[in-house]
């Protein structure tokens, strides 16, 4: 028994003697066959600096009963005055882009409405900010703050993105400091999401998460290729599925935002619609390649281009044109004044084109110059650059201030007017002979995809 034991002790300690070597090797594995192993550590040391969290404070509409806005009632009850509006609280990323200037860019809806903005660096300095410009549409926006000692970042040419190539997130989710995840660009050119007005986004598996929003997506060079924005959560945290305004798009904008303080959208002046199997088969085109020219608006830049009703743009700039949000998309990110080359189908036959971008504003009425029960509200056309182009008929909410008779009565921004009294509407012009000598108003709206019926008396 004794010999059984030593034999069995002589086993397991030669089989330590052989295993702890490796085991040792497995827990600090510093280098493979005489190769540092591959770490993203160097890259995220020169550009995480960069990277900066925001943080908003802005004033609120409090929600109260409106039994509590009647003097009488109060005082009745005894119920002493509460205040109208309480702070709120928000949190975000941001990039700097240029580091003499201060100049750092977010989304617009990181900063829409914001009092203050206090930008905090990786090094723990709070800086206050300033918006220098915003756009809704694209949900980009420039903010400035003190130059000196900044790191910026160097914008990438996100047109050379392809699929599969690795890509780093930096940002500030659910305000807990900057974080840092990983993952490949999932897909490119993602529209029609209804997230945002123009839609071009990189889609990235790298873990984004509420308060993200802002902040940089890089490649492994530590260049800007995106700024994070949005994300699918149906169980509100990340999915997988997060997505990103591509540097390129935001490039653009700042320029613009710098230059205007805002975007100025160009125009060609077509409404147009996508190339269904049905149309693609009369074209003799494949399906989903190019947008039909529906409409050409007379003395546009389409017009003194020569483009023509049943024209098929298949490419612009050398940009494929896929579908009708596609040319709308490429259209309205560049500047007015802008030339572009536009390859069409004409009757079967190819053509080039060529057209100068212009400027488009569109028709715009106050509410209460069209019925004291609207005022408060901005009433807009829906013009070519809308994402509801070609697809409503109807005149845009545009605005609606706090408190207003238009607010009371429940009307609310990006909200349709399709019709008042039953009779259908496409402009702010069509309204007024509509609500004059009307003891009651009876508006069919659209709210998102329901329709609903409002009554002003």
């Amino acid at each position: 028994m004794n010999i059984q034991r030593a034999l069995l002790s002589a086993i397991l300690a030669m089989g330590l003697s052989v295993a702890l070597p490796f085991l040792v090797e497995a827990a600090l594995p510093a280098m493979v066959d005489t190769q540092a192993l591959p770490s993203l550590a160097p890259m995220l040391d020169r550009a995480t600096p960069a990277v900066v969290n925001i943080a908003t404070e802005s004033r609120v509409a409090s929600r109260r009963n409106p039994l509590l806005e009647d003097p009488f009632f109060r005082h009745f009850f005894n119920i002493p005055n509460q205040p109208r509006e309480q702070m709120a609280q928000s949190v975000g990323s941001g990039v700097v882009v240029d580091a003499k200037r201060g100049y750092v860019i977010t989304n617009h809806h990181v900063v829409e409405g914001a009092d203050t903005i206090t930008v905090t660096l990786r090094d723990g300095r709070k800086l206050n900010a300033k918006v220098i410009g915003s756009d809704s549409q694209s949900d980009v926006a420039v903010i400035q703050i003190p130059g000196g000692n900044l790191t910026a970042l160097p914008l990438a040419d996100s047109d050379a993105l392809r699929v599969g190539d690795f890509v780093v997130a930096v940002g500030n989710p659910f305000g807990l400091g900057q974080t840092v995840t990983s993952g490949i660009v999932s897909a490119l050119g993602r529209t029609g999401l209804g997230i945002q007005g123009y839609e071009d986004f990189i889609q990235t598996d790298a873990s984004i998460n509420p308060g993200n929003s802002g902040g940089a997506l890089v490649n492994l060079r530590g260049e800007l290729v995106g700024i994070n924005t949005a994300i699918i959560a149906p169980s509100g945290g990340n999915v997988g599925i997060g997505f990103a305004i591509p540097a390129n798009m935001v490039a653009r904008m700042m320029n613009q935002i710098v230059a205007h303080g805002s975007v100025r959208r160009g125009q060609l002046g077509v409404s147009v619609q996508d190339l269904t199997p049905d149309l693609a088969r009369a074209f003799n085109l494949p399906a989903g390649q190019g947008a039909v020219i529906a409409q050409v608006s007379p003395r546009s830049a389409a017009a003194r281009a020569g483009l023509r009703e049943g024209d098929v743009v298949l490419n612009i700039n050398g940009r494929p044109v896929h579908d009708g949000g596609g040319l709308r998309n490429i259209i309205g990110l560049l500047e007015v004044g802008e030339a572009v080359r536009l390859e069409i189908r004409r009757e079967g036959k190819p053509l080039t084109l060529e057209a100068k971008v212009g400027e488009y504003t569109p028709a715009r009425a106050d509410g209460e110059a069209i019925n004291p029960r609207l005022a408060g509200a901005t009433l807009e056309e829906i013009g070519p650059n809308s994402p509801l182009a070609g697809k409503v008929q109807g005149v845009l909410i545009a605005e609606v201030e706090s408190r207003s008779p238009a607010a009371r009565a429940g009307l609310r921004k990006g909200d349709v007017i399709l019709a008042i009294n039953q009779q259908r509407v496409a402009s702010p012009a069509d309204l007024q002979p509509l609500v004059n000598n009307r003891d009651t108003l009876l508006i069919n709206l659209l709210r998102g995809r329901e329709e609903l019926v409002l009554a002003f008396r």
